[in-house]
């Protein structure tokens, strides 16, 4: 059984008194793809060291995540301009837009988030969402580039169902992790209504631990629970939703 996690942030500090660890269990759970969403800059040493050590299992994504949006946003955009041009990337992420804890940013972040998008078409590459407090938001700047050449994965999927058949009518994958197991999470209620088609599995790792690990630090292993949780939603094996959903992945990032 392969397992794909979409979206983990293996080069987090979280991760550093155990990282080879972290990895081991999660390859012995049967994890064996990572892609890896960038943040800013700073960061970029740590995902191409990692990239590094696990070669045949790490795949690295690279954008400014609308967190990360300040003053600087369009110094860090030359710096995902000129990454693009030194090294092969597989997806241009996480990018959207985040009204959680900041709303005086929201126009850097609609101008950082459509930069993105197109250098995403211009690089034949999927775009990786992030939506926090921002779904109106997003999907006005999703409607405006709708296309062909527009696909992804809307990460870290918390919406409603109307919201979720939106999101894939741009092309756009629903990354489902942690929150699936969740009691007050809501997705679980309507998954079902969903095609596996358009599923694909993340941890966010090392937020979002899925339950019972929720409130502590998540890991890539944890996708297990998220695995056993939509074998339940959907029932089906757990093995056929790593099936469908690792084919789902790889027909995002083509690898």
């Amino acid at each position: 059984m392969i397992i794909t996690d979409t979206h983990t942030h293996l080069y987090s500090e979280a991760f550093d008194e155990d990282r080879d660890q972290m990895m081991q269990r999660a390859l012995d759970a049967g994890v064996t793809r990572f892609f890896v969403p960038a943040i800013d800059s700073t960061y970029t040493e740590g995902m191409l060291a990692l990239e590094k050590d696990y070669p045949n299992n790490v795949f690295l994504m690279t954008g400014l995540h609308p967190t990360h949006v300040k003053d600087n946003y369009n110094q860090e955009l030359e710096h995902v301009v000129d990454m693009l041009d030194k090294h092969k990337f597989y997806a241009i992420g996480e990018i959207g837009i985040d009204l959680y804890w900041d709303k005086s940013t929201l126009s850097i972040q609609q101008d950082a988030f459509r930069q993105q998008i197109q250098l995403a078409k211009q690089h034949e590459l999927p775009i990786v969402i992030h939506c926090r407090d921002a779904f109106d938001e997003v999907f006005e700047i999703l409607e405006e580039e709708k296309g062909d050449n527009l696909y992804g994965i809307f990460h870290c999927f918390t919406g409603s169902l109307e919201q979720a058949k939106q999101a894939i009518s741009y092309n756009m994958k629903l990354g489902i992790g942690g929150v699936a197991t969740f009691k007050n999470g809501k997705i679980d209620q309507f998954l079902n209504q969903i095609d596996l088609k358009h599923i694909v599995l993340e941890t966010d790792a090392p937020y979002l631990a899925p339950t019972p690990y929720r409130g502590k630090r998540n890991e890539s292993s944890y996708i297990t629970k998220v695995l056993e949780k939509l074998s339940d939603i959907y029932q089906v094996s757990e093995e056929k939703i790593a099936e469908i959903t690792t084919e789902n992945s790889k027909d995002v990032f083509g690898i």
